[in-house]
């Protein structure tokens, strides 16, 4: 597939750092939640290297918030998930995959309970404002539904801890994984979170101030010269070998979360009602007929732009290939995919065709690392 230069309009949004990041070298971007997302600064592999090893400031605006406040703003929040978050608390980030009513996956959000009555939910790319608004008024809720202006950057790598704390200060250092408060720059607060979508370690800023945002931009590149900071963006290489799921790539409404491995947060015991509750039920009881797993495949390169085939050694499809790249630390690729019950076991072997070749691969768990 051929790659083309994306053509901006005003129904393509930039984001605050645009400028910026294409000053530091962004060669490509992808479109998420119709905004641009940095997709690469120029090597994917070199930046997957400099992100274990060091610290990166990721553009990340383009993971919108929807925020519902109100007083039935947490019966929504929960109608639309079927984690429990009956005891959830403030200050606290919470996984939830967003169910319809067929237990269909819609989104797998982080969602933060800034207080009982104003919650954010930071999705993945899909229009979940207009489901929750659906759900509201269907549902009579006393809610107020809005995408505030919030503009995400990320601090990821083993080196963002000592960074952030030099910017911050000790404060930032108590501060658990998926918890957040505010901490200030320049007279400003900020809500910042220990969290992000790399397993390297890291922060996330929800910047709701533009300028004291772009300025802090800024101040992390020139403090953390010292820990070899560069811009960067999530990345492919890393995020498949910790399985980091992708919303439209590996999974989508088509499947539910028990087939993506989500079981710990499908809380089907508890008293909370869920959208798709009954549904779920049924298919725990019925069992799944397909589920995530990893392949590992014997050659050095693929670019996967749809789903490619998997095949036993009979050529019965037994599976589908959704996400894949080429992993320096297995030295093969390696790849995440949709197998069919029966062909769960480790070491089952696939075959799929990339670029008119026959390739021949193995099932294995996840994650990979």
């Amino acid at each position: 597939m051929k790659n083309y230069s994306i053509a901006k309009s005003r129904r393509l949004r930039s984001t605050p750092y645009t400028s910026r990041i294409e000053k530091q070298g962004v060669t490509a971007y992808t479109i998420y939640n119709h905004m641009l997302l940095p997709a690469a600064f120029g090597s994917v592999e070199d930046s997957y290297h400099h992100l274990k090893e060091h610290v990166q400031i990721w553009d990340v605006a383009a993971e919108r918030q929807v925020e519902i406040s109100g007083k039935d703003s947490a019966k929504l929040v929960q109608l639309m998930t079927c984690r429990d978050l009956s005891k959830s608390k403030d200050g606290r980030c919470y996984y939830c995959p967003i169910i319809d009513d067929q237990g269909g996956i819609i989104n797998d959000p982080v969602v933060l309970r800034l207080n009982q009555e104003k919650w954010w939910i930071s999705i993945a790319d899909s229009d979940v404002i207009l489901f929750a608004k659906g759900l509201a008024i269907g549902n009579k809720f006393d809610v107020k539904i809005i995408e505030p202006n919030v503009d995400i950057m990320a601090v990821q790598g083993p080196k963002s801890f000592k960074l952030m704390e030099k910017v911050f200060g000790e404060k930032i250092t108590k501060l658990k994984f998926f918890g957040f408060d505010y901490f200030n720059f320049e007279g400003v607060d900020h809500l910042i979170a220990q969290s992000g979508w790399s397993k390297q370690g890291g922060y996330e800023i929800y910047v709701q101030n533009t300028e004291s945002g772009q300025k802090l931009y800024d101040h992390l590149f020139e403090v953390g010269k010292e820990f070899n900071v560069k811009p960067g963006c999530p990345n492919l290489i890393e995020r498949i070998e910790s399985a980091l799921l992708s919303f439209g790539n590996d999974m989508d409404n088509n499947d539910n979360p028990f087939e993506c491995g989500f079981d710990k947060y499908v809380n089907l015991d508890s008293d909370v009602k869920f959208l798709g509750k009954e549904k779920l039920i049924k298919i725990k009881e019925d069992g799944i007929n397909k589920k995530l797993m990893g392949i590992k495949i014997d050659i050095n390169e693929i670019s996967v732009t749809g789903s490619l085939d998997l095949t036993d050694e009979n050529n019965n499809l037994i599976g589908e290939l959704r996400s894949a790249c080429y992993s320096p630390h297995f030295r093969k690729v390696i790849g995440i995919a949709m197998m069919q019950k029966g062909h769960w076991n480790p070491d089952q072997n696939v075959k799929v065709i990339i670029n008119g070749y026959n390739c021949a691969g193995k099932v294995c768990d996840l994650p990979f690392i």
